[in-house]
């Protein structure tokens, strides 16, 4: 069983940035697509950016694309995510994701990630 483990997470202010990051455990890392959710206080678990298994194909919800990369090191066992000119409305809990195995396709489901960590709290002031 993988373990994800985030960090980063913090209060900034709005227009900031930070870097979430995400290690995982086990030695098959490098061949699962990962993604990053979010959930604010009151709304549904949400998708923000997912990241196939190379590193090669990289996709966003439309509410971060420009603002937010994700990539990672699979040397390191961790995926990234840098957060550019945060708004109040990216206030959440993010979390980090490991897509199942066997799925097809780059998903933004959260059915198809199966692995999940703790989360790591962001809060954007205004």
């Amino acid at each position: 069983q993988v373990q994800l483990v985030e960090s980063g997470g913090g209060l900034v202010q709005a227009g900031g940035s930070l870097r979430l990051s995400c290690a995982a455990s086990g030695r098959t890392f490098s061949t699962y697509d990962m993604g990053w959710f979010r959930q604010a206080p009151g709304k549904e678990r949400e998708f923000v950016a997912g990241i196939s298994w190379s590193g090669g194909y990289a996709y966003y919800a439309d509410s971060v694309k420009g603002r937010f990369t994700i990539s990672r090191d699979n040397a390191k066992n961790t995926v990234y995510l840098q957060m550019n000119s945060l708004k109040p409305e990216d206030t959440a809990v993010y979390y980090c994701a490991r897509r199942s195995a066997g799925g097809l396709g780059y998903s933004r489901l959260i059915s198809d990630f199966g692995s999940w960590g703790q989360g790591t709290q962001v809060t954007v002031s205004s």
